[in-house]
């Protein structure tokens, strides 16, 4: 898989490519990340990218040319272009795993008051990351490239995300390790019996508990 992201912050990147997980799939070469920065692509004097927005208001808007330009320049028959907006879909781990099959991942960046809207007929898809304001789509382009990247063959082991929450629209069942009593707390009895029948039915039944308890929204998802 080979993903760009198109940025005006190169620098946020650095220690995102160069720790964990990210590092490990880049170091196997199962993935190319590239971080492009906007500025190189707008054909205006002293780097210029955003503007002021017609009919007035606050805050500068993105252009459109930089934009549509390094998408032009980066594109090819397998990509796919994002759009990082809060008015993007909201993002969850089946766009993660759709995401995955995808050759060709496009990251577009924004930044200040937001895109000029004639931006959006050169892009695929647009992605949210939840229901709050960031200054910027860095994190967010973050946060995509490493849930789909961690999916990817030989990234990690199948059976580290197979019982990941959300997989099967529940929570991630709770887990234990040394010692078996802390300070009073004591380990479940269960996980400690050998019994692995057991134990996959004592941790369904903890994910359905969870997910009622934290997260019933995921379950009225479950039963549509």
């Amino acid at each position: 898989m080979k993903i760009d992201i198109v940025t005006l912050f190169p620098g946020m990147f650095q220690g995102f490519l160069t720790e964990s997980i990210i590092k490990r799939a880049l170091d196997k070469k199962i993935v190319t990340i590239n971080i492009i920065d906007l500025r190189s692509y707008t054909p205006y004097k002293h780097g210029q990218v955003d503007d002021t927005p017609y009919g007035g208001g606050s805050g500068m808007v993105l252009m459109c040319e930089p934009v549509v330009r390094a998408i032009e320049d980066l594109k090819d028959a397998d990509s796919t272009v994002i759009l990082t907006c809060p008015q993007g879909n909201v993002y969850n781990e089946m766009k993660a795993k759709e995401l995955k099959h995808h050759k060709h991942l496009i990251i577009i960046c924004g930044h200040y008051e937001g895109y000029d809207e004639r931006i959006r007929n050169f892009v695929d898809l647009e992605i949210s990351i939840g229901d709050y304001i960031l200054t910027g789509g860095e994190i967010p382009a973050m946060a995509i490239t490493d849930s789909v990247v961690r999916l990817l063959d030989g990234v990690i082991k199948e059976s580290s995300y197979l019982d990941d929450s959300f997989t099967n629209n529940l929570l991630d069942y709770p887990t234990y390790t040394k010692p078996e009593d802390f300070r009073g707390l004591k380990v479940p009895e269960v996980l400690l019996s050998g019994n692995h029948q057991k134990i996959k039915e004592y941790r369904l039944k903890e994910q359905i508990r969870k997910t009622k308890e934290k997260r019933p929204d995921l379950l009225e998802v479950k039963d549509e």
